[in-house]
């Protein structure tokens, strides 16, 4: 095999595995894992996750897990230490809600 069907083909490998990973990453999180998260006092926090790291609900055009499109998206939430989501420090003085929000809904 030539040096450049090597590359080529390494490239298409990584290609069709960053794909297949990004798939599973947007598949919303199973009942067990939602449970393992509260259970290690994890607690859902609205409008803390940066674009593309929310852990569910991101609002309407999205799927799941990993979709939000804006950082700080309201309606987006992420599993954060117990006791820490009103308190965390974002810019623009926000603050993170244990319900949705209404603030930076992409249009």
């Amino acid at each position: 095999m030539s040096t450049r069907s090597t590359v080529s083909a390494a490239f298409l490998a990584g290609a069709v595995a960053t794909a297949l990973a990004s798939f599973a990453t947007a598949a919303p999180l199973s009942e067990a894992e939602v449970k393992a998260a509260m259970d290690a006092g994890k607690e859902k926090c609205f409008g803390v996750a940066l674009k593309g790291q929310n852990d569910c609900a991101a609002g309407p055009g999205t799927t799941c897990q990993g979709t939000s499109t804006v950082d700080y998206q309201g309606n987006a939430w992420k599993f954060v230490d117990g006791g820490t989501c009103t308190t965390m420090d974002l810019p623009g003085d926000r603050k993170g809600s244990p319900t949705e929000l209404t603030r930076d809904i992409p249009s």
